[in-house]
């Protein structure tokens, strides 16, 4: 009998230990990967179920169109339908009351309408002819020496205009404060408006400095040609676009001198106003003050619409308009221009009166119906500049040149939401259940931080998550802390974003976090956020607006507003920047989130996400406000409201350290609003105190 080697037996016994441990971890292996794909299996089958239920309704939905349209053409061919014409004038504007009415959402949101319009009925008058100076006030600006040698072109195409008009808008432009500019006119009317040449001829005899330069054109080119043939007239080196028909404030070239000079401008817009089309400029329609400079509000709506005025050397060439995108040739010329611009500059002042009469886009966008699809190839042919090939442009509610834009998503990146909890059995139920029932994007992880819950229910749940294999429990130890509770789960998180998301929230739209994604996936995106309503269908969040509320910190715009309601200038409507989101719903890519360093736990509770935010617009990047991903917000539910006691001390705490941080910024006032708007009001109502 041969003795058996006792270190051979040692490694054998090893071997065969290693083998069995292996054969263990395999089988685990394997019974994980069943797991995961019977979890996708039946997301798969789930989703397919959906796809097949909605497949139904739209095929019932589309034979029910057709079966209505074929009853409605009936109708509309009777005797009968031809006769009651009247009183269908009277349904009809009786529906269209009550819809105005229904974006108000209540009675409370009737009075806050009232009382916002009868605050701008007393302010009109501050900005029509009031706001003119008087004459010290213009001597003073016709005095002042500037350091920078700027002649202003404007340019102003004409065609068959109306002589009341025409000489309005020539001589608004001989009243300027600051009389370095060019008034270029070429005139495309026809033979029948022979007075167009006459009267600016008499303009140009008539002014001593001749400043004045007509030219009457072979044949209308319209508006891009006439516009691009006063160019060709101009010696200035900067250019400005004046309608024929519309009205300069005396000083508004004066202002985009100290512009100029103050912040080296080498694009200018300003405020403006529509009158009505033979009246004072007093009679004011709409009064539009915009934001500063906003690429995404441009991109989905042209805002800056006048009084432009920009450096020559801006111009690629010699052509300003493209008669490709005549109806829109504006919106053309100022995306691909402030696109170039290193200083675009908003002179937060109501400068520019648009006349609107019949014909005009001003009065009636189907007066000029090709401008839509102009506007949407104007659009297209931005994003294409910018390297976009795939997206959607469509009209929203708002108006038919408003924009809903949709980006393709680039990969199928994964989105961790980290959502803090403490008890709330109910809402964070609700909360999970609407995410993983109605999101159409799949690629995600939910990291629910755990926070000190007590109740047994709430852990029981825990439990019954886990075996999600997309859905993680992390627990945080301490003290409240929104933010290092969130930091907390950003740490835990796989993914290449990061979506904050409350426990009190609850999905409305599918596709929610493709909407949010399109946008936090560009590269010069910081935060995302999204429309917000309370349970009673008003608006909780609509954006951040800076200094807005009693503390003069932050506060939501159209706060407590209907659901249905457009907001101010159709601002509820498309996609926008903004200088902070709501950290209830905030989508971030997770390198930036680490970047910025995660959320201040210096604020607790308050604020941390506006100052997140504003961090992030700091380093260079836009925050994001999108209308089109929505979600219910039950506010306060989880942690009470901050209105009282210990807690009102603790929110005034933060303010404080808020106003100290971003002190200059506050004075300063927020960017995307307008220092023409109140602080006290959400709804874009307009100062008192001026």
């Amino acid at each position: 009998m041969v003795g058996q080697d006792p270190a051979g037996r040692v490694r054998n016994e090893k071997e065969t230990t290693k083998v069995e441990e292996n054969v263990e971890q395999r089988e685990k292996d394997e019974m994980s990967r069943q797991d995961r794909l019977r979890h996708y299996r039946q997301a798969y089958e789930r989703e397919r179920q959906k796809e097949e239920i909605l497949s139904g309704k739209l095929d019932q939905a589309q034979q029910k169109n057709a079966d209505l349209t074929a009853r409605l053409t009936r109708i509309k061919g009777s005797g009968l339908w031809k006769l009651s014409k009247p009183l269908r004038d009277a349904i009809h504007w009786l529906q269209r009351t009550r819809e105005r009415l229904g974006y108000y959402g209540s009675i409370k949101g009737i009075v806050r309408k009232l009382q916002s319009k009868s605050i701008e009925r007393k302010a009109r008058a501050r900005y029509g002819k009031a706001s003119f100076p008087d004459a010290e006030e213009a001597r003073r600006q016709r005095e002042t020496k500037f350091d920078t040698d700027v002649t202003f072109s404007i340019l102003v195409p004409l065609y068959n205009t109306p002589e009341k008009f025409l000489r309005q808008a020539i001589e608004s432009v001989l009243a300027q404060t600051y009389e370095k500019w060019q008034l270029c006119l070429a005139d495309g009317s026809d033979d029948a408006h022979e007075e167009v040449g006459r009267i600016c001829r008499e303009y140009a005899n008539a002014d001593a400095a001749g400043r004045i330069s007509y030219e009457k054109l072979e044949k209308n080119e319209g508006i891009s040609g006439n516009t691009n043939a006063c160019l060709s007239m101009a010696r200035g080196n900067y250019i400005a676009l004046f309608d024929h028909d519309d009205v300069l404030h005396p000083s508004v070239l004066y202002e985009y001198m100290k512009a100029i000079c103050g912040q080296n401008a080498d694009y200018i817009y300003c405020d403006e106003a529509t009158f009505h089309g033979n009246k004072s400029i007093d009679d004011m329609i709409t009064l539009h003050f915009k934001p500063d400079f906003a690429p995404d509000n441009l991109c989905a709506n042209n805002y800056i619409c006048h009084f432009s005025a920009f450096k020559r050397t801006l111009l690629d060439g010699t052509e300003l308009f493209r008669s490709q995108f005549d109806g829109s040739q504006d919106h053309d010329m100022i995306l691909r221009l402030t696109s170039r611009a290193e200083h675009v500059v908003h002179v937060p002042k109501l400068l520019y009166y648009w006349r609107s009469h019949a014909g005009s886009v001003a009065s009636d966008i189907n007066a000029k119906s090709y401008a839509i699809d102009a506007a949407k190839g104007a659009v297209a042919d931005h994003l294409r500049r910018q390297g976009w090939e795939n997206f959607e442009i469509t009209s929203t509610k708002a108006f038919e040149t408003i924009f809903r834009i949709k980006y393709e998503i680039l990969g199928n990146p994964k989105i961790s939401i980290i959502i803090p909890n403490k008890d709330h059995l109910d809402d964070l139920k609700r909360c999970i259940t609407s995410i993983t029932e109605k999101s159409t994007y799949d690629n995600y992880e939910i990291i629910v931080v755990e926070n000190n819950s007590v109740t047994d229910e709430i852990f029981a749940y825990y439990e019954e998550l886990k075996k999600n294999p997309d859905i993680h429990i992390v627990t945080y130890e301490g003290d409240f802390n929104y933010s290092a509770i969130n930091n907390l789960g950003e740490r835990h998180a796989t993914g290449e974003y990061v979506l904050l998301l409350n426990n009190d929230t609850q999905v409305i739209t599918l596709d929610w976090m493709e909407e949010l994604l399109m946008y936090a996936q560009r590269s010069d995106v910081g935060a995302v956020g999204a429309k917000l309503y309370y349970e009673d269908n008003t608006i909780q969040h609509a954006g951040v607006v800076l200094g807005l509320g009693a503390h003069r910190t932050a506060g939501h715009s159209h706060y407590r507003v209907s659901s249905n309601n457009l907001g101010y200038m159709g601002r509820l409507c498309y996609a926008q920047d903004v200088m902070a989101v709501t950290g209830a719903c905030l989508m971030m890519r997770r390198s930036l989130f680490e970047e910025l360093g995660g959320l201040d736990e210096s604020f607790a509770v308050s604020l941390n996400d506006v100052d997140l935010c504003i961090r992030a617009w700091k380093a260079g990047y836009l925050n994001v406000f999108t209308p089109f991903a929505e979600l219910y917000h039950y506010e306060s539910v989880s942690r009470g409201l901050d209105d009282q006691g210990e807690k009102a001390q603790r929110y005034n705490r933060e303010s404080e350290a808020f106003r100290a941080r971003w002190k200059e910024l506050l004075d300063k006032g927020d960017p995307y609003y307008n220092p023409n708007f109140s602080l006290d009001r959400s709804d874009f109502a307009l100062r008192t105190d001026i």
